[in-house]
């Protein structure tokens, strides 16, 4: 019987996360993609959410956001000069994205990453485990997952060797953008 609503549960998941990927598709293709864009990122700006959000930005910070390649970059300062993205910032966000999807899951919705002027905070949804996650490299430096009855099994937990092994390379190529920002101001 268990057997029976395990298959049951990953046919009803496959299925769930099928129609996801179905309604997303179709939802890029409307007549106005300039529209469509600014809706995603306005979109993925609202839905962004940390705990500590309130201590993070004063009112008078700045904050530019970038898409590229269909991710969002945020940079987050006081001043126009903290805001401005420069090509090697641009080319480890790609690298990242791309790195997470050929290590980690390629089924993964990405929020945006955030880059203040003492930490950097990514997250995101794996889809086919259906399990946020949120990396950060600063003061709360560390890996942090949420999900709802997650089941736990050996898929799951190579998910999470994969996560942590992801989250050494993360945290060496934006320690080194940290740094490299505080160095040009």
């Amino acid at each position: 019987m268990s057997r029976y609503h395990d298959e049951k549960y990953d046919q009803m998941k496959s299925l769930l996360n099928k129609s996801r990927l179905l309604k997303e598709q179709v939802s890029i293709h409307r007549d106005n993609v300039a529209q469509s864009i600014e809706d995603k990122i306005k979109q993925d700006t609202d839905e962004y959410e940390t705990a500590n959000d309130e201590t993070k930005e004063s009112p008078d910070d700045m904050v530019q956001k970038y898409r590229i390649s269909g991710g969002i970059i945020a940079l987050h300062g006081k001043d126009k000069s903290d805001i401005e993205i420069t090509s090697d910032e641009k080319l480890a966000f790609q690298e990242t994205m791309d790195e997470f999807v050929e290590e980690v899951s390629d089924l993964v919705d990405f929020n945006q990453l955030n880059v203040y002027s003492n930490n950097v905070e990514w997250s995101g949804k794996i889809i086919d485990e259906d399990v946020e996650f949120i990396l950060t490299i600063g003061e709360d430096s560390g890996i942090y997952v949420n999900g709802t009855s997650i089941k736990v099994d050996q898929e799951f937990l190579d998910m999470v060797n994969k996560l942590q092994q992801f989250y050494e390379k993360f945290k060496s190529k934006w320690s080194k953008i940290l740094a490299s920002r505080k160095k040009t101001k």
